[in-house]
């Protein structure tokens, strides 16, 4: 089993998109960055790649290259998806928290999951998205911006035996490493 940790922050500005999880959520600001700046995918993609020891999104997608200027971040997470499954990783679950005063957000998580669900083609009962605020403390809390925290566990899909399904069914019912 690996475990990975993503963070990441972005500044609210006017005259940008708030999105969230793939989500567009209705707020005067959104997130200043290169790509869309959801906070929430990029914190998800760190978790995956730091427990795949692959490095950050940074070194993958580097925010000096044009080709990712105003890129979806649900799109670079499939990116990061496809990446994970050529080395053989299975990814057992995502849970991510969201920081942040405003807007409220609990209308949106359960599509934030289902986004990054799909993105990954991962089960939804495998992802969960929570949403806090500060309590008016720090950058978060003033409003002047967002951030998110993640965490998952991987597995390698040649250890992918010990889990239940496999154990009924045996090797031919697993995507993993085509063993069966």
């Amino acid at each position: 089993m690996r475990i990975g940790q993503g963070y990441d922050v972005h500044k609210l500005t006017e005259g940008r998109r708030l999105i969230l999880g793939g989500v567009e959520i209705p707020y005067e600001k959104g997130l200043l960055g290169h790509s869309d700046a959801d906070v929430l995918v990029h914190a998800v993609m760190d978790a995956l790649l730091g427990a795949a020891a692959l490095g950050d999104i940074g070194q993958h997608f580097p925010d000096t290259d044009p080709a990712y200027k105003g890129i979806s971040s649900i799109e670079l997470l499939k990116k990061v998806g496809g990446l994970l499954e050529e080395k053989g990783y299975v990814i057992e679950n995502i849970d991510a928290t969201i920081i942040a005063q405003r807007p409220k957000l609990a209308p949106y998580r359960p599509q934030m999951a289902v986004n990054i669900a799909e993105a990954l083609h991962l089960d939804p009962s495998r992802v969960s998205v929570k949403a806090t605020t500060e309590e008016g403390l720090g950058f978060t809390g003033s409003g002047e911006g967002i951030s998110s925290q993640a965490i998952t566990l991987l597995t390698e899909a040649a250890d992918y035996c010990y889990d239940n399904k496999m154990m009924a069914e045996g090797c031919g019912s697993c995507p993993g490493c085509g063993r069966g």
